[in-house]
């Protein structure tokens, strides 16, 4: 029988697929999930420990917010608690991608956060790219450090862990994946060359109320 979310599971596969394809992640590490439907708490993730090539649409697994199941008896990924937390501090997040990417990774390990370098990252993340605070893996405190980090942005590092981006949508929380992972990458070399030039602040200012307009006052798409 058909899923009455089966658009919706066929767009998270899609997008794990995509994401281990681009490289950012290895084996089946990372998770991919979005928000089901304005108003109602519930979200549809990866599940845990399966390689994204070997998944079909039947294995995205549908959960409440509490992470109950509600269809699918697979277990959904361990760090389920980081993105319910994101999606109950930002109304406005409608999908959230998790990757292992190695320029943010490196940062991550470094805990170095990714300063704007570049006008992108600033009109897609909307400011830096904070680190969270270590915790262990697939914890509440994890969960809390990640929302605490994310605020107003788009974008965190986790602490000797990876990179998550966060969006209205599947491919916009994707694209924030590549442009944190590009501009990481950016911002190591120019580390190597000792000349690490920042944008000016006032440029910032003006780039950070842009995303704030553009972003931070639209809901998820239903």
């Amino acid at each position: 029988m058909t899923s009455r979310w089966q658009q919706e599971k066929e767009a998270v596969l899609a997008t794990g697929r995509d994401m281990a394809r681009k490289g950012l992640v290895v084996g089946s590490s990372g998770n991919v999930s979005m928000r089901l439907g304005e108003g109602q708490e519930l979200l549809a993730i990866t599940p845990s420990g399966k390689y994204y090539d070997e998944l079909q649409a039947d294995d995205i697994q549908v959960i409440d917010f509490e992470g109950e199941p509600v269809e699918g008896d697979l277990l959904p990924s361990v760090e389920t608690l980081m993105h319910v937390a994101a999606y109950r501090a930002r109304p406005d997040v409608g999908a959230f991608v998790h990757t292992h990417s190695v320029y943010a990774s490196v940062l991550a390990v470094a805990r170095l956060e990714l300063p704007p370098v570049i006008d992108e990252i600033v009109a897609s993340v909307g400011g830096e790219v904070r680190v969270a605070e270590y915790a262990f893996p697939s914890t509440e405190e994890l969960a809390d450090n990640v929302a605490a980090a994310l605020d107003e942005r788009n974008a965190a590092l986790l602490a000797n862990h990876g990179l998550v981006g966060v969006g209205k949508d599947l491919r916009e929380a994707l694209a924030v994946c590549e442009m944190v992972e590009r501009a990481a990458h950016i911002y190591l070399m120019a580390r190597a060359l000792d000349r690490v030039n920042l944008l000016p602040d006032e440029v910032v200012a003006i780039e950070q109320d842009l995303f704030r307009m553009t972003h931070l006052t639209e809901a998820p798409n239903s």
